[in-house]
């Protein structure tokens, strides 16, 4: 990660703390002594004053790097809370970010909040109209914008910001950062009060969409408090570790991973783009320790040309779907040790882990990546998660919820309650109504509940495949299919059949290695994995079509896009 360009970069001169520095924000007048609202901003503060000298963030792989210091890093965040502020953002406003992994939106995780705003982070993947849309329903006061995705604001009525991402003075988003320096009449942290009220918005997140319009997820300052310490917690970060930007940190607010890395005063490297040659250069060179990825993404990474084991265990967090027993074992060969969490934009993201018991350790690769792809057990700060029955059509939403046995077959209905659970769904009161029924949040995914209290996600409710009356997990037919040695990659949906009602369709890429096997005998294939899934797997959840792909249709975070290839399966 040492190069010419960090090692020349000076940054700005507002950038730099005055002597003597303090990190102490006003309290609000009547606060009891024995109450202090909880507020994720007290992270990066604290890690300020501790270690005001250690690295705090780099941004190594532009053409401007960028490296700061914990105490130069939260003078920027200082800025530019007094830059929001002078441009008019009050309390409860919604300041809006569209910007792949750079410092600058890192920034905004910390200077929204000192600014008692609300961050509305945008997937940098959406189209413009969906831009338009989440600008508007998100009552957006400011807005910041890449200046690679200018075009997605392109006659925007809400004012924004182009960041160059270069950290130069001729930066607009640097000169914002110079003008609130200036505002502050050097009045420091001193100049700002903290948040009295916990339960208030922190960030405004948006969901992907599939069956409509986004929905806005609004969470709380507590929560995202409790959220983050978790996550640093359960994945064993330190002010010894490096986490890697792989996750966007637009995608449900980073899982709270901005706030993480600063509790625990690591450093971060951010990326721009998922780039194989860039990742494992930094996993090889840069001390890296932690990063997070979907299985995809994880499948893109062990296949690079650059791949080897490394010398340190690397960690990372894997959700978005289950990791398969080959994706285990390949990461294990390469020394990086899966930690599976499993969450929702709803649950901060990550909201329960697959804890690894002892005994694990003696069973077959095979058995113990069926243990490991389960979605385990409740953060500590979560409080509880449950499965339990669906619900019947005209039941009320007041109606008490029942727990399935623990039995590891009765499929039931995952909810939620409790710190990590969202406050409501923005300006929807129905969705809301709907969402926690129960009194607890139901999350739509639908699972077992095993005897050691783990819960293992069976599938989504609306991608269960019901052939013949039976119904058919398109998750365990994927995993499954998976362990065909020549699959890279597979999803499985339904299709229409005239007799079974639905049959399962697989969507599969081919190993690269495998690929030139199969070069024209793509039926027989077809025929292979067959006869490899009958081995495997019920009758009525056999893949009745294979059809080879070159690749799939992903979300931002690499998850695979059911919805896409429904609509390919309409056509046929």
């Amino acid at each position: 990660m040492a190069n010419e360009a960090l090692r020349s970069f000076k940054p700005t001169t507002a950038s730099i703390p005055p002597p003597g520095v303090s990190y102490r924000l006003r309290v609000p007048d009547g606060t009891p002594v024995h109450l202090h609202a909880l507020n994720p901003l007290a992270f990066v503060l604290r890690s300020a004053q501790v270690y005001p000298n250690k690295l705090a963030i780099v941004h190594p792989d532009v053409k401007h790097p960028v490296i700061y210091s914990y105490a130069v890093w939260a003078q920027r965040i200082q800025n530019l809370a007094y830059a929001l502020i002078q441009a008019g953002i009050q309390p409860g406003d919604t300041v809006a970010f569209i910007a792949p992994n750079i410092p600058a939106i890192a920034e905004a995780y910390h200077g929204v909040l000192a600014a008692k705003a609300v961050l509305c982070p945008i997937n940098t993947r959406l189209t413009h109209g969906e831009v338009a849309y989440i600008l508007e329903h998100s009552e957006a006061k400011l807005l910041f914008v890449d200046h690679e995705y200018t075009h997605l604001v392109k006659g925007a009525k809400v004012p924004f910001i182009v960041v160059n991402d270069s950290g130069l003075e001729d930066c607009p988003y640097e000169q914002f950062l110079t003008a609130g320096r200036k505002f502050s009449a050097e009045r420091g942290w001193a100049g700002f009060e903290w948040e009295r009220n916990e339960d208030a918005p922190c960030a405004l997140n948006y969901t992907s969409g599939t069956t409509g319009r986004p929905k806005g997820v609004i969470t709380t300052l507590r929560g995202s408090y409790l959220a983050a310490v978790a996550n640093a917690y359960e994945t064993g970060m330190n002010r010894d570790s490096t986490y890697l930007w792989i996750l966007p940190m637009f995608h449900a607010g980073g899982w709270t991973f901005p706030w993480a890395i600063t509790f625990a005063a690591a450093a971060q490297i951010c990326l721009r783009s998922v780039s194989y040659p860039h990742i494992w250069n930094h996993l090889i060179n840069s001390g890296v320790t932690h990063y997070c990825g979907a299985p995809t993404v994880q499948i893109g990474l062990i296949n690079a040309p650059l791949a080897r084991r490394l010398e340190k265990p690397v960690y990372t967090i894997v959700a978005g779907s289950a990791p398969t027993a080959h994706l285990i074992g390949e990461l294990e060969k390469l020394n990086i040790q899966p930690i599976h969490v499993y969450g929702l934009t709803e649950t901060y993201g990550p909201s329960t882990k697959c804890y690894i018991q002892p005994s694990w350790g003696t069973k077959s690769l095979e058995e113990r990546a069926k243990l490991i792809a389960r979605q385990g057990i409740p953060f500590a700060t979560a409080e509880e998660a449950r499965v339990v029955y669906p619900a019947k059509d005209g039941e009320s939403s007041d109606a008490p919820l029942v727990d399935v046995p623990k039995d590891g077959k009765t499929m039931g209905e995952i909810v939620f309650r409790g710190n990590i659970v969202m406050k409501e769904y923005f300006k929807d009161p129905e969705a809301t109504r709907k969402a926690f029924r129960g009194g607890h949040f139901n999350s739509g995914d639908l699972a077992v509940w095993h005897p050691d209290g783990y819960i293992a996600i069976m599938d989504r409710s609306k991608d269960i495949i019901i052939s013949g009356g039976e119904n058919a997990s398109s998750l365990a037919i994927e995993q499954e299919l998976a362990s065909h040695p020549d699959v890279l990659e597979v999803s499985v949906i339904a299709r229409s059949h005239p007799k079974w009602g639905e049959r399962p369709m697989a969507f599969v890429i081919l190993h690269p290695q495998k690929a030139e096997k199969w070069a024209g005998r793509l039926a027989e294939f077809e025929k292979d994995l067959k006869a490899h899934a009958r081995k495997r797997l019920p009758g009525f959840a056999c893949p009745e079509w294979v059809s080879v792909v070159q690749e799939l249709p992903k979300t931002s975070t690499g998850k695979i896009q059911k919805l896409e290839l429904r609509k390919l399966v309409a056509k046929l």
